[in-house]
């Protein structure tokens, strides 16, 4: 039996602690794009030709893909290896081609397990959306301060809100349930409704999967929240935040407030910041 054929029950209760939710998604499978399975079994067929920057760079458009291979090869890297893979093209010249492709065969998809669920695949691919706007807008800012880390930066920024993907994909109803309660309440934060609807936030689970699965220090450091001046991390931050308010728009009542922000982590006036943030749309 392939993955991808592998029965799926979704999550309909909340679990009872951080220990429990870090448990279960430890093991989950992820599924990923359709896009990303598709184009996987056209490399696979001609596997000689491919290169791990070429896969590299196909996987890195898939957040789901990316967090995939980004944890099994921590959670399997050898005692005897001295670095860690901090992007999926690192980790793929570590593991190797071949064995890539015996690790991971065909995969599942989302939208083959929400076929009959069309809420809970928008709700996902809007967390996707935002958070290739966020890799996009970290990338930009990174090589704007050129900062050699620029790609680690941007897989941090693509994988900041993991822990909502993996929800959306095997809780669904619990998703959708925080969905519908923020809605109906503006002023009501994420934390505050993640905690009552699952018993949890999603950053503390996210961190606890990361340190689970080993995930490289410097993307655990970059993805941390905290508040900090170290500019790696205000990148990550800023592309997040900037992404979320311009979801719907420019006309975000916070934008203004974001644009400040990254004039000062870019050294630039606000006009020519905003005019920048403009051109990376």
């Amino acid at each position: 039996m392939t993955a991808a054929s592998l029965p799926f029950t979704p999550l309909t209760r909340a679990l009872p602690d951080l220990g429990w939710w870090t448990a279960y998604f430890r093991d989950a499978e992820i599924p990923v794009l359709a896009e990303t399975a598709s184009e996987l079994e056209l490399l696979r067929a001609n596997e000689d030709a491919v290169d791990a920057n070429m896969l590299g760079e196909m996987i890195a458009r898939d957040p789901l893909m990316t967090l995939k291979v980004m944890a099994h090869v921590a959670s399997n890297r050898p005692s005897s290896r001295v670095t860690d893979a901090e992007t999926v093209t690192a980790a793929l010249v570590l593991t190797g081609i071949t064995p890539f492709f015996r690790d991971f065969g065909p995969q599942p998809t989302v939208e083959e397990r929400f076929a009959d669920q069309p809420e809970a695949l928008d709700g996902l691919y809007q967390v996707i959306k935002r958070a290739e706007r966020a890799a996009n807008f970290a990338m930009g800012f990174a090589l704007m301060r050129m900062d050699h880390d620029a790609p680690v930066i941007y897989s941090a920024a693509l994988l900041h809100d993991f822990a909502e993907m993996l929800l959306w994909c095997h809780a669904p109803a619990l998703a959708l349930d925080i969905q519908a309660r923020q809605r109906a309440d503006s002023t009501l934060r994420s934390a505050v409704a993640q905690r009552e609807v699952l018993n949890i936030k999603l950053t503390d689970l996210e961190h606890s999967l990361m340190q689970a699965w080993h995930l490289p220090e410097l993307l655990v450091r970059i993805t941390d929240d905290r508040p900090t001046t170290n500019p790696q991390v205000l990148t990550v931050k800023l592309a997040i935040q900037l992404a979320r308010h311009t979801a719907n728009g420019w006309d975000n009542a916070a934008v203004p407030d974001d644009v400040k922000e990254i004039s000062q982590l870019l050294n630039m006036a606000e006009g020519p910041t905003l005019a920048t943030l403009l051109e990376m749309e």
